[in-house]
């Protein structure tokens, strides 16, 4: 046994520090019982103690920019080299890795002096070799890093977070109250965005809005002429109907040419505004918020947030101004189809004359009847514009969260327009409209 611990005298002598070597010779002189005796609880420092002239004897590990040194039992990386063009493989921490399952190390400590330009490959190193020493329970001393160094390595997580806890099941008022909270929070932020886009929307005007008039000419041409052919045969085919449903109710009572009647109001003051709104909701308004969702999803809008770029402006700003220009004159398309429709109607089956059918629309449909549609149509085409873009700025971040919130920008905008319509009816009951 002294032998065998006498091999030890000249590798460790060669680390400068005879510690080591003293406390081998005091086992050493021991008998072999007092050392089954009095050295059992630290086993592992012992067995430490043996395996370092093996581990001595070998070549110190090193790899790209990196070497090992072992001073006063700490395990010294020597850094060098440019990092900016090194690549880190994590295979070349094998050695270090070994080398710390084979030994009891107080901490890992560094030096950095010949070190040069840093690179995101050094924090990639540092980190792996960090988790390594957590494994270990061996202390990370960063104090021999360069400051920068340290700043980032603060950024990085030491470890893997941990696994979240199971959520327990909620009570009855704790989902109430949650819903409750969500509900302020939501109806906070779209007061928000109402009330930023109103204020941009008067800079616009002042020409002093970072507004991109192609993007404002491309929503423009969507919202208009892209959806004349779908509104013009919804509301054909509705004043089709409301022509023969009116005729069968009123031929009972010999008022057939009041069909024309029927057909003007209607059109102009209920149908073709809220028919023009559940379709521009479904086709326009599901696609903003789908744009915008998928916006979200690939990281654009954080890069625009980066790069100083007002959302509002170059996103908001041109779909709300676009829809609320165009729903007024789609309603006014939208009322003229539809009477043509209706005409339609009269003239081939209901027997009525094209003259006394254009003078009772004419007699019926009057300029306020006319103004309360298109005031109604341009609350649509706000209301719409922006549910759907709140709606899509609020979405996740996956495809399945784009689908969603296309589908909820649609119902959302639905059913917005029905209780609008219900509050101007209320609203010109009142005022006697």
């Amino acid at each position: 046994m002294k032998a065998a611990y006498a091999n030890a005298r000249s590798p460790v002598g060669a680390l400068g520090n005879s510690a080591p070597q003293a406390a081998l010779s005091a086992i050493a002189n021991r008998p072999r019982s007092s050392i089954r005796a009095r050295v059992r609880p630290g086993v592992c420092t012992l067995q430490f103690l043996r395996r370092i002239p093996d581990i001595m004897n070998r070549d110190p590990p090193s790899g790209p920019g990196w070497a090992v040194q072992v001073r006063d039992g700490d395990l010294m990386l020597v850094l060098s080299q440019n990092w900016a063009d090194t690549v880190f493989d994590p295979a070349d921490l094998e050695p270090v890795r070994n080398l710390l399952e084979q030994g009891s190390w107080k901490s890992i400590r560094f030096e950095s002096n010949e070190m040069g330009r840093l690179g995101s490959s050094l924090l990639a190193f540092l980190d792996s070799l960090r988790r390594i020493a957590l494994r270990q329970n061996i202390r990370f001393d960063e104090s021999g890093l360069p400051g920068p160094t340290r700043q980032m390595m603060q950024l990085i997580p030491a470890a893997a977070p941990p696994a979240d806890a199971p959520r327990r099941s909620s009570s009855v008022v704790e989902r109430v109250g949650q819903s409750v909270i969500d509900t302020g929070c939501e109806w906070v932020a779209s007061t928000r965005l109402i009330g930023q886009v109103l204020l941009r929307s008067g800079a616009a005007l002042r020409g002093q809005a970072n507004l991109r008039m192609v993007d404002v000419v491309s929503c423009l041409t969507d919202a208009g002429a892209g959806a004349l052919p779908v509104v013009a045969l919804v509301n054909i085919l509705v004043g089709g109907i409301i022509a023969f449903v009116g005729a069968v109710e009123l031929r009972r009572f010999g008022a057939d040419i009041y069909v024309a009647n029927l057909i003007g109001v209607a059109e102009v003051r209920e149908l073709a505004p809220i028919m023009t709104a559940i379709v521009m909701s479904g086709r326009t308004g599901s696609a903003y918020a789908a744009q915008i969702a998928t916006m979200q999803g690939t990281e654009e809008l954080d890069a625009l947030r980066v790069i100083g770029i007002s959302i509002d402006d170059y996103l908001i700003l041109p779909r709300v101004m676009s829809l609320s220009m165009m729903m007024p004159l789609l309603n006014v398309y939208a009322a003229t189809i539809g009477i043509l429709g209706g005409f339609c109607i009269a003239v081939s089956m209901l027997d009525l004359s094209p003259a006394v059918f254009l003078a009772q629309v004419e007699d019926a449909v009057t300029i306020p009847e006319v103004l309360f549609g298109v005031v109604k149509s341009l609350a649509f085409g706000a209301w719409i514009a922006f549910s759907s873009c709140r709606i899509g700025l609020r979405a996740g971040r996956s495809a399945s969260d784009v689908g969603h919130a296309a589908t909820t920008a649609s119902v959302h905008g639905i059913v917005g327009v029905i209780m609008i319509d219900a509050l101007f009816a209320v609203g010109a009951n009142a005022l006697g409209i």
